[in-house]
This record gives structure tokens, sequence and C-alpha cells, in this order.
């Protein structure tokens, strides 16, 4: 299927909603509040800063509770590694109506701009609610997709929150390669968070005459103060991971490097790459699922502590003979 050009947004007079999208830990605070500070305008009532994240997150609260719910209701979260709400069968009707309907909700509340920005990286798994729901409410849609090498996003996560390098890959593999096919058909560009510290003004360019959006309103030294040296607080560590022994993260990020130089997406090797993840996160979910119900449901967990000995009482009346010998 052939996906039609872009159209620039905010040209027929409609405000855009730009979308910070990808993986977490990859720069994308620093982008949102870097955009903020550049013309895009910022919802009311941020998630504040902590050690996490000494910066501010520039989340809105309200995003963050919407995605938590609808997450939260399907057996995922923000921290879960599989595909399961990009199953077919997901969301069923009914429910897509409903989130569909609480973030339209919520999008009427934004401010009266010609481009707001909306960062919380759970919408990269549940952008096909949010990017309908915000074309009902009257915006063009716009994205920054923040890319960052997978083993200083594992190095930061591994502090964070103490996470294995197994699931800090998975988790960017699936961000990333969401982020990307989501957005496809839809006016977008991709940031290295090293390019945005090394030159932001570069960047503030690139994302203005790519996505068509006034960035000009800069606040130089407020961008300065806050792009400290500092912010990159973990460093590439070596070689790009593999996942499951396969190329699968040195692939993605190889293709999306080069996009963030403005070089040519090759989407045909992040369909394949896609697919193939796809394809083993359901095998090995659906058998991690079959063994929790088998080994951990409620009936092996009361009878467990008597099986040994209901063995034992079995093999008194079968007077240990035959194969109960």
């Amino acid at each position: 299927m052939t996906i039609p050009a872009p159209r620039c947004p905010g040209t027929n007079g409609r405000p855009v909603a730009l979308f910070v999208l990808g993986m977490p830990r990859s720069g994308t605070s620093a982008l949102t509040r870097v955009l903020s500070l550049s013309g895009a305008t910022l919802p009311a009532g941020m998630l504040g800063a902590d050690s996490g994240n000494p910066g501010g997150y520039w989340e809105p609260r309200k995003v963050l509770r919407l995605n938590n719910t609808i997450l939260l209701r399907h057996g995922s979260s923000a921290f879960d590694p599989s595909l399961r709400l990009q199953e077919e069968d997901a969301l069923n009707d009914g429910e897509k109506a409903a989130y569909i309907a609480n973030i339209r909700a919520y999008l009427t509340t934004l401010p009266a701009a010609p481009v707001v920005i909306i960062k919380d990286l759970q919408i990269t798994a549940l952008s096909e609610v949010w990017f309908e729901a915000t074309r009902q409410a009257g915006f063009d849609i716009a994205v920054v997709i923040a890319v960052r090498h997978p083993q200083e996003v594992g190095a930061s996560l591994a502090k964070l929150m103490r996470a294995r390098p197994e699931l800090s890959s998975a988790l960017w593999l699936k961000y990333n390669l969401l982020a990307e096919r989501h957005t496809r058909g839809i006016p977008r560009v991709f940031v290295e968070y090293t390019n945005l510290l090394d030159d932001w003004q570069l960047q503030l360019k690139r994302i203005s005459a790519t996505l068509g959006i006034d960035l000009s309103a800069q606040d130089e030294g407020a961008i300065g103060e806050f792009l400290k040296a500092d912010l990159r607080r973990q460093r590439d560590c070596g070689p790009v991971p593999e996942l499951c022994g396969a190329d699968w993260i040195p692939a993605t990020y190889l293709a999306l490097h080069a996009a963030a130089r403005d070089e040519p997406l090759d989407e045909s090797a992040m369909d394949r790459i896609f697919y193939a993840y796809r394809a083993a996160e359901r095998d090995f979910r659906t058998a991690f699922e079959d063994f929790r119900h088998h080994s951990n449901n409620m009936f092996v967990r009361i009878s467990r502590p008597f099986i040994w000995n209901l063995m034992e009482i079995i093999a008194i009346t079968k007077r240990r003979r035959g194969s109960w010998a």
C-alpha cells in the first residue's frame, strides 16, 4: 500500500498537536523542554522533577493518568515489552470509542496556541486512539521521534530501576519500532539525543523545516542553561546489543541513526524486524502465560503442600507394586 506524502501541519489554520514519541530515557524530556522554549506551548499540570530526572519530565499528569488507566485495564504498563495492545482484538470497538472520547475531552482543555506539545511516551503504544482523538478534537498532528543509542538507554534504565539488559533491550526495540511504524504518513522528524546536545540550534532548524512549524521564538539563554553538559549522564557503552540472537536492535538503530541525519529510512528493514519481533514475542508471551496458568493457579497453590503426601498415600493403596514399586 502506498502511503500518501504527509501534508504540512497547520496550513489550514488548524492548531498543531506536536507529539514527542520514542523510548523512555532517550532524551525526550530535554527535547520537549527545548521545543517548549522555542514557541511550542505546554499543557498545564506537569509531572515535576525528581532524582531520576532533575531537569523535569515535561509530561502532563492528566495524560499520564489517562494512559496508565488504559494500560492497566489491559494487563500492560509503561515497562511492558510485549505487543499485546497491538493485537487485532486487543481493544474492542466500545473500548476504543470510550478511550477516544476521554482523550478528546482532555484535548479540549489544552491552551489555545498554534502549536501545543504533548509528551508521554506511553502514547507511543497507544497512538491509534490518541491520533484519532486528536483529529476529532480539531488538531493537525506532527511528531518528533527521539533516538538514542540502546546501550545508553540500558545504562540509564539500570540506574533508574535496576532493569536488566534483556528488559531494556526489549523495551528499546518495542518503543522505537512502534514510534516509527505508527507515524508513517504523518509529518515527522527523527532527532538523536547526542545531536540535540551538540547543536540544538541545528536540530531546531531541522524540526522546523521538516514539519513546517515556526520554532523561531527561541529563548537561547534558557535553552543553553537547561542543556547543561552533565545532562547526558550515560555515555555510549560499546557495541549495540542483540536480542534473542538476532540483529533486530543493531539494524533498528542503524536505520534510525541514519534518519536522524536526514538520510532515507529503510522501512523494509523496519518491517522485517517488526514482524520477526512480533512473532517471537507473541510465542514467548503465550508460553509464559500458559506456564503461569498451569503452575500458579489457585488450585495448585492450595494443593501444592499436599501433593507429595497424596502420592505416598496412593503408593500405599497400590501396595507399592508394579509401576508404584
